[in-house]
């Protein structure tokens, strides 16, 4: 080899060397590495199995170029605390709900689930093409947060009770762990509230702290052991006939992302929708008819008159917020007026259960 092809091969490699060192540099710099609070524990059923998946769904999405590490509650920033941790970028994410922080914003409830509201599909009607999400994310934006829907389980039981309720007079006086807006219409009736961490309700009604709770439904339910210690489980729950869960982020960690990061989180949180949906509707039923037989839960359903005192009460809290909270106003105003255009479709596409006497 001559000395001209000597140093040929010697720039040859320089330059090879400066590529490889350039695109290293470009990797290192595009990987992404968070860390995501949960509110709720890995091994619950639905809400804390859906977290971990989507930390897998991000990696394998991402070739592993967007890791989220999944901390348990309580392990960074208590359950009930993310708003604070992501707003202040002690954390970057949250796997939470927005109801979770209503002591700080009431109107948030709405974007987790409302009273006698709608089921699945026009639920997200709203958020997605009725102004709801716009709505959630200009409340979060003056807090530095950001978030994505990114979960979503079917109805909920409105109670685990020790002994049946004969009457709705029965509950006033009553201690009781209650979630999101549904807590405001049980203050109504004399039920004296408070929100736990699901992890916290068992010893707490095991203990004798709350006499009653409602939260979630009987995959998740079986897992926190309610059954063992009340044994008459209520129906239909009112509170939530759907429930989302967010993604919540610190903002800036948000607008940091490239958009091709984005986009994946954006889409794994869609698919996990979905995916979550579909799994308590496929494994609640299985889950009530073990309680029932396994047991000895009793199935309650609330009488057509109660369920009418439930609702009362939910308009008159409805109106009470309103008048006092211009940001509630603007949310219930929007979540309402989008009910009441829905209202000829959805009223007419209703089927009963059957057409066909016995």
């Amino acid at each position: 080899m001559t000395v001209h092809e000597l140093k040929l091969a010697a720039l040859t490699g320089a330059v090879l060397a400066l590529t490889v060192a350039s695109v290293g540099d470009a990797t290192a710099q595009d990987r992404v590495r968070w860390n995501m609070q949960s509110a709720f524990g890995s091994q619950l059923s639905h809400l804390g199995t859906g977290g971990v998946r989507l930390t897998e769904n991000m990696e394998r999405v991402s070739a592993g170029t967007f890791q989220i590490k999944f901390f348990e509650p309580g392990a960074l920033v208590p359950a009930l605390e993310c708003f604070d941790a992501a707003s202040r970028g002690s954390v970057e994410s949250c796997w939470t709900t927005a109801g979770y922080h209503t002591g700080k914003i009431p109107a948030l409830a709405f974007f987790t689930a409302v009273p006698f509201g709608p089921q699945y599909g026009e639920f997200f009607a709203w958020k997605k093409f009725g102004g709801g999400d716009e709505l959630k994310n200009e409340i979060y934006s003056e807090h530095s947060l950001y978030s994505l829907d990114c979960n979503s389980i079917g109805p909920e039981t409105s109670g685990w009770f020790r002994q049946p309720v004969e009457s709705l007079e029965s509950l006033r006086g009553l201690k009781m762990r209650f979630f999101g807006l549904g807590a405001q219409v049980m203050q109504k009736l004399g039920v004296s509230t408070q929100l736990l961490a699901g992890a916290d309700i068992y010893p707490a009604l095991e203990r004798g702290v709350i006499d009653a709770t409602e939260f979630s439904m009987p995959a998740m339910d079986i897992d926190l052991g309610f059954h063992q210690v009340a044994k008459n489980n209520y129906f239909p729950g009112w509170h939530q006939q759907v429930s989302v869960n967010e993604l919540l982020m610190h903002k800036p960690a948000w607008e940091g992302l490239s958009d091709q990061h984005q986009a994946m989180l954006e889409l794994a949180c869609g698919e996990q929708i979905h995916y979550d949906y579909a799994e308590t509707e496929a494994n609640n039923p299985v889950a009530m008819n073990k309680m029932v037989e396994e047991s000895g839960v009793e199935v309650h359903r609330w009488a057509d008159d109660q369920l009418a005192a439930f609702e009362e009460a939910w308009q008159a809290v409805i109106e009470e917020q309103s008048d006092t909270d211009p940001v509630f106003k603007k949310v219930a105003d929007s979540y309402q007026a989008f009910r009441e255009t829905y209202k000829t479709w959805g009223d007419a596409q209703f089927l009963r259960s059957t057409y066909v006497e016995d």
